[in-house]
């Protein structure tokens, strides 16, 4: 495993596991590198959970209008958004992402080419799945905790 290139997020029912790609979006995983090591996404819900599709976060405001960080250029490439693809969700400009991402919870070949794929969940999609569903979740769930794991203490 490459440790300066995974990422812990930590949910409620345990920690998930993404080994960033950036070979494939060099960009995307610098921004969201530096995001987590400022510490921005810890305590940030899940804003819009649909059963069968995804879970999407990052949005410091919890709205689904907010972001942090740059304008980033799109970086789309041939990765399928297949379950557990970890991908950058954005305006209709596909070059407006900046923090919300997205976790697959299942294929959703449909998106591929025009979002831009940066990670893919290795273990901890059960703790995924239990994510609180709801556009927004009348209780949303929230990453407790999120780290590059180079840095992790635990």
């Amino acid at each position: 495993m490459d440790k300066e290139n995974t990422l812990y997020i930590d949910l409620k029912d345990g920690r998930v596991v993404v080994e960033m790609r950036p070979d494939l979006a060099p960009k995307h995983v610098a921004q969201i590198k530096k995001l987590a090591r400022e510490g921005k996404y810890n305590g940030v819900v899940f804003h819009r959970v649909i059963d069968g599709f995804m879970a999407q976060t990052g949005d410091p405001d919890g709205t689904g209008m907010g972001g942090m960080g740059e304008h980033l250029p799109a970086e789309f490439s041939k990765e399928p958004h297949g379950r557990g693809a970890v991908s950058m969700a954005r305006t209709s400009d596909p070059n407006s992402a900046r923090s919300q991402f997205f976790i697959c919870f299942k294929d959703a070949n449909f998106l591929d080419g025009q979002y831009t794929v940066w990670g893919k969940v290795t273990s901890g999609m059960e703790f995924v799945d239990k994510i609180k569903k709801g556009e927004p979740p009348s209780n949303p769930d929230k990453m407790i905790k999120v780290q590059v794991a180079a840095d992790a203490k635990d």
